[in-house]
């Protein structure tokens, strides 16, 4: 098998904008977004670690700041979004 490390980033930062657009359902102001996003995300880090053998960090504090640049990655996304469509912000 190819080694496919890589693509647990961009899964992070979807499932860190999937998460952010769940919160931003809810009553919890906006301004946490990119916080949340990034605690999911550096949550996510080291799950994915474990989970895929291949993954792009081997060790724990590696792994959570990949997690936490791509959770914070999907505020980014948002804002091209949000700049490029004229949709709300994250």
């Amino acid at each position: 098998m190819e080694n496919l490390g890589f693509t647990a980033i961009p899964a992070i930062t979807v499932i860190c904008y999937l998460i952010a657009q769940i919160v931003k359902a809810t009553a919890l102001d906006n301004k946490w977004l990119p916080v949340i996003c990034g605690v999911a995300g550096a949550v996510l880090g080291p799950v994915a670690m474990h989970v895929m053998p291949d993954f792009a960090a081997s060790d724990v504090i590696t792994a959570v700041a990949i997690g936490i640049v791509s959770g914070l990655a999907a505020t980014g996304v948002n804002q091209i979004v949000k700049q490029l469509g004229g949709g709300d912000s994250v």
